[in-house]
């Protein structure tokens, strides 16, 4: 009997040593997390009673759903990918894991991980009263790519700091669409992180801002309409059709394929457009700063960090604990520049060891100083011409504002697709911003 009890108890050790726990976690289709999927067995085979599931979906869907989950406490995703806007305002609800317990829980974690190697902009953009509630998987600004030989042979030169206005000219010049090449590229498709994300900072460098000082609305301005006009003539002139359908992924594909003389987005995207497995413009790319416009060179260039994240509904706070301090440490960066076969495709903007290392100077030389220069250099809580009661670059730190952001990022494309005047989507605007500052009691 004893023997047999003493057998029983072997074989269920052995069950729970191989018993396995699920995390699910959801993310965006960016090519970034796209290396993270596939380097997973990595993972799992560092922690293997821990498996993986994946929920893979476009940005605006993801938003949606995990803002769902994660308010109702259905505890679907172990992990959320989420960015700059989210962390602040879902820590203030009580949303999200506080981390500091956790690494206190895991010393050896801890030691390994190595907090201050972290940027402190991108640190301070994910606490909330001066406590980390996310990590970094990779942080980003805005900055300009453009073909420097199309440049040559139109015989023009970018400036290190360029202006719209510039801009607005090289675009001119490049723009030759019967020869598939398009002055430039630029967001349309709807979506306060998608066109709303690069036309924001054009509303800031004008001279606009959502709301003054007791909150009124302020976006039927002649900032606002100048902006708006600027914006949607240039795509018009010089972009490539059907535009509104153009976010960040598409944009990426059309500049790598050679069909954009110019682009200005994510910074993120550097990595992708010098790595020849992705890029058809490797050696023919040139980097420059974000453009300024005609109001303040301030908030001309945003800080966006997207993080990973453990909502306060999972069940299985240690395991998801261990996944995202290994997909944010200096390990994974590594691994990545193994997996690639190159440095300058990593996830950028997390670490000074990564700006530090000579490997990543020699392979993101070109870009890396631009990059973090610029997130040094964007500032959500000094971001417009005119003083405002809100912080955010390309957003208002408040939760109205993915809706509201989504709305006026629509009647921004109707005004791309010819279905409203800038008069009427501005007046549409004004009127969805107010009603924001006056039902959410913001108003004074």
């Amino acid at each position: 009997m004893k023997k047999f009890a003493a057998l029983s108890l072997v074989l269920s050790l052995g069950s729970v040593a191989f018993a396995q726990t699920t995390i699910t976690i959801a993310t965006v289709n960016n090519p970034d997390m796209v290396t993270m999927q596939k380097l997973t067995p990595e993972f799992e085979k560092a922690y293997p009673d821990i498996k993986v599931k994946w929920v893979v979906l476009p940005e605006n869907e993801l938003r949606q759903k995990i803002t769902l989950d994660i308010a109702s406490g259905a505890g679907t995703f172990d992990i959320a990918t989420v960015g700059a806007y989210e962390v602040p305002i879902w820590a203030k609800n009580g949303w999200l894991e506080p981390l500091g317990p956790l690494f206190t829980k895991f010393p050896d974690i801890k030691s390994s991980y190595d907090l201050d190697d972290m940027l402190a902009p991108v640190r301070k953009g994910l606490s909330y009263n001066n406590l980390i509630h996310a990590l970094p998987f990779y942080a980003e600004s805005s900055m300009t790519f453009y073909r420097k030989d199309l440049f040559a042979k139109a015989g023009l030169k970018m400036p290190v700091k360029p202006t719209w206005t510039q801009i607005e000219r090289f675009a001119k010049a490049l723009h030759k669409p019967a020869q598939g090449q398009y002055g430039i590229c630029l967001r349309g498709l709807p979506g306060w992180g998608e066109n709303m994300a690069v036309f924001g900072t054009v509303i800031n460098t004008f001279g606009g801002r959502w709301f003054d000082m007791n909150w009124n609305a302020t976006v039927n301005t002649p900032a606002w309409k100048n902006a708006m006009t600027f914006y949607t003539n240039l795509i018009k002139k010089y972009g490539p059709p059907g535009v509104t359908g153009n976010g960040f992924t598409e944009n990426l594909t059309l500049f790598a394929q050679g069909k954009c003389g110019m682009w200005i987005d994510a910074t993120v995207a550097a990595g992708f457009v010098t790595d020849p497995a992705q890029s058809k413009v490797v050696n023919t790319v040139g980097f420059a700063n974000s453009p300024t416009g005609p109001g303040t060179p301030k908030g001309s260039n945003w800080l966006w960090i997207w993080s990973l994240a453990i909502p306060k509904s999972t069940q299985h706070e240690n395991e998801a604990f261990k996944f995202i301090t290994w997909a944010t440490s200096k390990d994974y960066i590594e691994l990545v520049a193994q997996e690639k076969g190159n440095w300058g495709a990593v996830p950028p903007g997390t670490r000074k060891s990564t700006y530090a290392n000579p490997e990543y100077q020699k392979a993101a030389g070109a870009f890396a100083n631009i990059v973090l220069d610029s997130i040094q250099r964007a500032d959500p809580t000094n971001a417009t011409k005119d003083k405002v009661p809100y912080t955010g670059v390309q957003f208002v730190a408040i939760p109205e504002f993915q809706a509201l952001g989504t709305q006026v990022g629509q009647y921004l494309a109707g005004v791309l697709s010819g279905q409203m005047t800038v008069d009427q989507a501005l007046k549409q605007s004004q009127a969805a911003a107010d009603k924001v500052s006056t039902e959410g009691n913001y108003k004074k």
